[in-house]
């Protein structure tokens, strides 16, 4: 696994350019959705009522919120709003995973990548692919969500709630593990021209080492991740903003870190 995590990041660093423009992406993006929020949150804070010497103002303001979501329809545009971004994230994904995967898998020992190349040629199928992974993962939640609601009923509190749904959840999270996995061999099969079916076919014959690659590097990402968070959370002012925004940054190479790294385990069987 070593040599697949070392050969993973030569590639990965082949990328670097490819990453910045994805950075930046991440960050508008980001900065688009926090602004979103804010422009939402932020008028509610301003009618949370004082409740110095007003023990029942939290009880009014959550009652009345709770008639006002139910009873109107106040919640709808933020409804379509929030529904419309997530529909333009959809479609934007595929589409850039089909620039990154294709160039990673055509990249040249000279450092030519081929992104725009990858987005052209290989945008159909990425994207075909990628809605069928996301209909196969969110199918289960037509019976979990229905068994939630019964459960949550009949036990009458989150925690009960929770320890009965727990080994459903579990359930459902290595369905869409192993979901991703297999539907990435297929995205690297249709981009790297060795094929959907043999590729999953490799996926399937190395499972374990596809497996333990993906999850040592899914751990290194969270480690990662909670050690920039920390830093910034005992940081203030500017720095702190640095190292928050940084993250954008770590998160993008570790993402393509890790997509390397796969299929690198990958091409040393096909």
């Amino acid at each position: 696994m070593k040599n697949y995590v070392k050969r993973g990041w030569k590639l990965t660093f082949k990328h670097i350019y490819i990453m910045i423009a994805l950075f930046i992406y991440e960050l508008i993006w980001g900065f688009f959705i926090y602004r979103t929020v804010e422009s939402i949150v932020v008028p509610l804070l301003r009618r949370f009522p004082d409740t110095l010497g007003i023990d029942s103002a939290i009880p009014l303001f959550l009652a009345e919120a709770q008639f006002r979501l139910m009873k109107t329809d106040l919640i709808s545009p933020y409804l379509w709003l929030f529904g419309g971004l997530l529909g333009v994230r959809i479609l934007i994904t595929p589409i850039i995973n089909a620039g990154l995967l294709y160039s990673l898998c055509h990249t040249n020992d000279d450092g030519n990548t081929h992104f725009l190349q990858g987005i052209r040629t290989a945008w159909r199928p990425i994207t075909l692919l990628y809605f069928i992974e996301t209909l196969l993962m969110l199918t289960p939640l037509a019976w979990l969500l229905p068994l939630a609601w019964k459960l949550l009923v009949s036990s009458g509190s989150l925690t009960g709630l929770l320890e009965e749904m727990m080994p459903y959840i579990a359930g459902w999270l290595a369905w869409a593990v192993l979901l991703h996995l297999l539907f990435l061999a297929m995205q690297l099969g249709a981009v790297s021209g060795t094929g959907i079916w043999r590729t999953l076919w490799t996926a399937l014959r190395r499972i374990l080492p596809f497996l333990a690659i993906s999850f040592m590097m899914w751990l290194m990402s969270i480690f990662v991740s909670a050690t920039v968070t920390s830093v910034s959370m005992m940081l203030a002012g500017l720095v702190a903003l640095i190292v928050n925004q940084t993250y954008y940054l770590i998160r993008t190479l570790m993402k393509v870190w890790t997509i390397a790294a796969q299929y690198e385990t990958l091409r040393t069987d096909t």
